[in-house]
């Protein structure tokens, strides 16, 4: 649990304006002159949730082919197949990447 500080305070307004924003880690921390390590540091401590994104299954592709598109604009397309649990992890890894 974070101690409600000044500087938590900034920060959490800090990590929910990077999930509104769209942007790629880098890029936000970049712009507001923030180490990437003190930004992560702070999404773990405040419980940053990971954003929910829209899906929509196509009928065009293939059967067994998939394309998922983040809001972040990076793409997954794969024809293999995953249990539930590796491509949750997969998103995961896209999605903090």
């Amino acid at each position: 649990m974070v101690k409600v500080t000044k500087r938590a305070l900034e920060m959490r307004r800090v990590v929910e304006e990077y999930e509104k924003s769209g942007q790629r880690r880098g890029a936000f921390c970049g712009q507001r002159g923030i180490a990437l390590t003190t930004f992560d540091y702070w999404r773990r401590e405040l419980g940053a949730k990971p954003r929910i994104v829209k899906v929509e299954v196509s009928a065009s592709e293939p059967v067994g082919h998939f394309t998922l598109a983040f809001s972040n604009g990076r793409r997954i397309e794969s024809s293999w197949r995953y249990a539930e649990g590796e491509l949750a992890r997969l998103i995961r890894i896209v999605e903090s990447a």
